[in-house]
């Protein structure tokens, strides 16, 4: 059984709390001024305070569920990646105990977290959250933070929450208020809510994405959700000065009828890439680079330099499919394989970045039936490595 802890006593500082059932991957363009429209009223000042102390016994794992990975990534770096994207809320304390307090200060300078405080957890979730707001009050010794009006309890393990729910509980924690009763006794906000209906409580609607990791099996049920989200944006690396005929165009057009629900876009490496680097920064994570060019790996080595260049890779794995095409009259099969067997080399190097790289070599036959056929191939081969991103097909030459 959980400890009771020492009652900490009032809430520190005259902020109000709100409970948030919530966190991490997609944010809305929902501003909180325009939200709540009134002529002359001011939106709050927001922090947030996330208790990654506990232990995750449920889990079944030696590791706390906050730090178990996620396509190789903690759990906990989703949720920070979320609310560092809603710009209002300015301070993230996150209270973790000390044996994993190094770990956490890794998991920040890896990923690059911006406006993160750490503070020792306590011996209970909720001495973990009054630890947070302690650092949020005024009072601190040589604390940089300055304290908000509004501060959401976010229990770190909820990856999937939009900013508008984020919003609602901010709007609704500076309407109703709170109280700082279940601080001292721990009790849940929805049983608080229902034993003492004289509190201030406000239950605000969720999405059907707000669920929280609990369980080993709810590991796999974030990883699909995520590898589905990064899934829907395709870019095809194209030469511009390819003819419009050109076999990687079919290719194209095979990838755009299959993947209906997909957005695919078509990007050139030149002149000076421009167009691509606009598709980089709009976050797309899966490109087939097309390998039209005499030297087999110019196309996409220049793609790979790109991706390096824009840290794109630091948050989710990049998919890379180097495609290349086989024509028996003009090269000899066993000739052309050996000379792509190098792109196992360049997908140890780029793999140490978090990019996914693969061949595909399509055969090229003269006969229309036989290309519709092969292309038709490689286009589920494509959309099953990037579906997938299984890290353990990096390197693979796959034929169609």
């Amino acid at each position: 059984m959980e400890p009771k802890p020492a009652a900490p006593g009032p809430c520190p500082g005259d902020f109000r709390v709100a409970e948030a059932a919530a966190a991490a991957a997609a944010a809305s363009s929902l501003n909180p001024a325009e939200a709540r429209a009134e002529p002359g009223r001011r939106a709050p000042s927001v922090a947030a305070v996330l208790p990654a102390g506990g232990s995750g016994e449920r889990m079944g794992v030696p590791t706390p569920k906050q730090f178990c990975p996620i396509l190789e990534r903690p759990l906990i770096s989703y949720t920070l990646q979320a609310l560092e994207r809603v710009c209002w809320i300015k301070d993230i304390v996150v209270a973790v105990t000390g044996e994993n307090m190094e770990a956490m200060k890794g998991i920040i300078q890896k990923y690059k977290h911006q406006r993160i405080s750490l503070v020792e957890a306590g011996v209970t979730r909720h001495r973990s959250i009054f630890n947070g707001l302690r650092a949020l009050a005024e009072d601190q010794p040589n604390s940089k933070l300055s304290k908000p009006e509004v501060v959401i309890i976010h229990d770190a393990v909820r990856p999937f929450v939009e900013e508008d729910v984020l919003l609602k509980v901010v709007t609704a924690a500076k309407e109703h208020g709170c109280s700082d009763y279940d601080l001292e006794f721990g009790t849940e906000c929805l049983q608080l809510a229902l034993k003492y209906g004289h509190v201030n409580a406000k239950l605000v609607e969720g999405s059907p994405d707000l669920w929280k990791v609990t369980y080993k099996r709810d590991l796999y049920a974030a990883e699909s959700i995520i590898k589905e989200r990064t899934s829907q944006h395709i870019c095809i690396i194209m030469d511009t000065k390819e003819d419009e005929n050109h076999v990687g165009h079919h290719l194209e057009e095979i990838l755009k009828n299959e993947l209906n629900h997909v957005e695919v876009t078509s990007g050139a490496l030149c002149p000076a890439g421009r167009d691509l680097k606009q598709i980089i920064l709009e976050q797309c994570y899966n490109y087939v680079c097309v390998n039209v060019m005499s030297s087999d790996f110019e196309e996409t080595q220049r793609l790979l330099n790109m991706l390096e260049e824009s840290n794109l890779s630091i948050f989710y794995p990049v998919v890379v499919i180097s495609v290349y095409f086989l024509d028996y009259k003009s090269v000899h099969f066993d000739q052309k394989v050996e000379n792509l067997m190098q792109i196992r080399e360049y997908a140890k190097e780029v793999r140490k970045r978090n990019i996914l790289l693969c061949g595909l070599l399509i055969y090229y036959p003269q006969d229309e039936q036989k290309l519709q056929a092969s292309l038709r191939e490689g286009a589920t081969i494509i959309t099953t490595l990037i579906k997938e991103r299984n890290s353990g097909l990096v390197g693979q030459l796959l034929i169609a």
